[in-house]
């Protein structure tokens, strides 16, 4: 058993980054019973599509509204405190929308203001905690780290958590949403055991609020390969977006797979993540990050192109399984480069950049995407994708050679942050 634990969890990568890997895949299983519970939840009480969509709207607009205060608060404020305190903020919320299931009170209108609230933590939360791990882990380990945070959002988040949450939502309406109460209580309990070192960022420095955010701006926008991973996921996720946002129309209407074949294609990504994860070592050692930027942005473009022409199911679950193994390879690369790019100071306004980058793309695309498919066809926004991703390929080939020498300019601010930590 020990043996297995030290594959998994390096002893080497520190006991703090146990209790972060521990907190972090118990969060991931109350998320991925939320995946499935919210959407049930939101269908049981309205059969208005427009409120069902806007159930996902309302959880997506948080990253939008609030990322870049997140981000600037992450680096002015205790990062640990703000998860612990948002966490319990979460807790409260979710015994809320339990008791009013519990007792008949939930109406469509109150269960979206609560949906919108719990957006609305977690977007403070994963802001504080992604700063966590360049304060905890190497730099030359943070690749490896950041596979094991995957690997658990894979498993327990898009694997475990959705049947998870559909059973306890099949045995009673307010099962799932009180469990996941507990579970991320469980999660911050956990994050009470690490200790961080000291703030990056001198007290003393501290500026308004709006300077803050501006100045993460600016150092993202002058960072070549900051800016370029930004860019490249604003731009693939408008077509991403597009794609995905008729996804359980193009399962059920072109590839006659019913609700349970919609189900498979997730699960089936998720497989293909979890063989990204087993290999994504050996690509490291073997192939450089910039080169495995473009050769994600290759498959991508296949895969919305693979998925327009085909009718066959079988053929859609072998492109998804190896859509799976390259998202993972994809989240696994940007968020390393990131990190060992940004000092300690800067973490969680560049992150928030990133954030609004990735969910920006996802609400322009989803709007496209279903404006597609109503005048042209439910395959019409795959072949939007597969055409704009191609066109977004060639104008950032070039742009993604920023992304090849990242290690060499990190050195010098990688070790300039490590200073400021030994320093504060």
């Amino acid at each position: 058993m020990s043996r297995i634990v030290e594959t998994l969890v390096p002893r080497r990568l520190g006991i703090p980054f146990r209790w972060l890997l521990a907190s972090s895949w118990t969060s991931n299983l109350g998320d991925g019973i939320a995946l499935a519970a919210g959407p049930l939840l939101v269908a049981s009480l309205t059969d208005d599509a427009r409120l069902v969509a806007l159930a996902a709207t309302v959880q997506w607009l948080p990253p939008l509204l609030f990322g870049l205060l997140a981000g600037a608060l992450a680096d002015r404020w205790d990062r640990r405190r703000i998860v612990l305190v948002v966490n319990a903020v979460r807790v409260v919320v979710l015994a809320a929308l339990t008791t009013t299931i519990a007792t008949g009170h939930a109406s469509i209108g109150l269960v979206l203001a609560l949906l919108f609230a719990l957006g609305t933590a977690e977007i403070f939360a994963d802001n504080a905690a992604q700063t966590f791990l360049p304060m905890l882990v190497a730099r030359d380990d943070l690749a490896v780290a950041n596979s094991r945070l995957q690997t658990g959002f894979i498993t327990v988040n898009q694997l475990a958590g959705p049947p998870l949450g559909a059973a306890l939502f099949a045995a009673g309406t307010l099962w799932p949403f009180a469990t996941q109460a507990v579970v991320v209580a469980a999660a911050a309990v956990l994050v009470s055991r690490i200790v961080l070192p000291a703030h990056p960022r001198d007290p003393a420095t501290r500026s308004h609020l709006g300077r803050d955010i501006a100045e993460g701006f600016r150092w993202a926008w002058r960072h070549a390969a900051v800016r370029t991973l930004v860019l490249t996921i604003f731009s693939f996720n408008i077509t991403f977006g597009a794609a995905w946002s008729v996804l359980v129309l193009y399962a059920t209407q072109r590839l006659g797979m019913g609700e349970i074949g919609y189900g498979l294609l997730t699960t089936v990504s998720a497989l293909g993540g979890l063989v990204g994860a087993a290999t994504y070592g050996r690509l490291t050692r073997h192939v450089s990050l910039g080169n495995l930027m473009r050769i994600g942005l290759i498959l991508e473009t296949l895969t919305h192109l693979g998925l327009a022409l085909t009718r066959q199911p079988w053929v859609a679950l072998v492109i998804f399984f190896v859509f799976g193994a390259h998202a993972f390879v994809w989240g696994t690369t940007s968020v390393t480069i990131r990190q060992r790019a940004v000092p300690g100071a800067l973490q969680g306004r560049v992150g928030a950049v990133n954030t609004v980058g990735v969910f920006g793309g996802l609400v322009l695309g989803s709007g496209l995407g279903g404006v597609l498919a109503e005048r042209w066809g439910v395959t019409a926004p795959f072949w939007f994708a597969a055409v704009g991703s191609a066109v977004f390929v060639v104008a950032i080939w070039r742009q993604l050679r920023h992304v090849a020498h990242a290690d060499e300019a990190a050195a010098p601010l990688a070790a300039e942050a490590a200073d400021g930590v030994r320093e504060d």
